[in-house]
């Protein structure tokens, strides 16, 4: 007797597609309320960034970061955000990467913090300019003897062969670099801090009547300074 082959559940008889379209989650009762902000985005988000810390969200800091290029064309990716205070939000990358490449042409650049858990997310809109290489350095050594070398390793963005390849390139400098040794930060790789232009607080609400309050930075009355307002926007 044959033996059945095995089938896999998406090949079943009877398995169907999900559904996207019958997907809903009832969001929180409770608002966001324009009293409720703090003077500035950056102290908000702090207040925020502690609450999904606190809730045990995987990874509070995963960051979805879009850049475009000169002619406009999108691109995305999740990236941690390793910084922030009241200059800026701060990544780190390759600078040759797609992300880096497109900065390079348009600085311009949107951050998202989806925190579902709690029906809550922020959006950053603002400019990316590259940090100083001190600070660069500083944040480098504190990463994983291995991640250290991956940024070696990899050129980002880039087609690369095979896996093979990419883990041959790894083992050499593992070999140039064992655990232990100081290894550099590489010269084309740094960090970005996005001064915000403006920070949306998005809180669900029920019946999709959801809070969206956004700071709006201002030029103050004295030259290199800002002010915020806030505004609220129909969900």
């Amino acid at each position: 007797m044959l033996q059945d082959e095995a089938v896999h559940p998406a090949d079943a008889p009877h398995a169907e597609t999900p559904d996207p379209s019958t997907m809903r989650a009832h969001y929180r009762a409770e608002g966001l309320a324009e009293s409720d902000l703090a003077a500035s985005p950056y102290d908000q988000f702090a207040r925020w960034f502690k609450d999904a810390t606190v809730a045990r969200l995987h990874e509070p800091n995963a960051m979805v970061v879009s850049t475009a290029d000169s002619a406009g064309r999108p691109s995305s990716r999740t990236v941690l955000l390793k910084a922030f205070d009241d200059r800026g939000f701060v990544f780190f990358t390759n600078y040759h990467s797609r992300k880096g490449r497109e900065l390079a042409e348009n600085p311009y650049i949107s951050l998202v913090f989806p925190w579902h858990p709690l029906s809550r997310q922020v959006v950053v809109s603002g400019i990316a300019e590259r940090i100083g290489r001190d600070e660069t350095a500083a944040y480098f050594r504190t990463r994983p003897h291995g991640s250290q070398l991956g940024a070696w390793a990899s050129d980002q963005s880039a087609p690369v062969a095979s896996r093979e390849e990419l883990e041959h390139a790894y083992e050499e400098l593992a070999a140039r670099y064992p655990e232990g040794e100081q290894v550099p930060a590489p010269p084309h790789w740094g960090g970005y801090r996005i001064a915000a232009e403006t920070v949306e607080f998005w809180q669900g609400r029920l019946n999709r009547l959801h809070d969206r309050l956004r700071y709006v930075r201002e030029a103050g009355e004295a030259a290199g300074t800002w002010t915020w307002r806030v505004e609220r926007l129909a969900p």
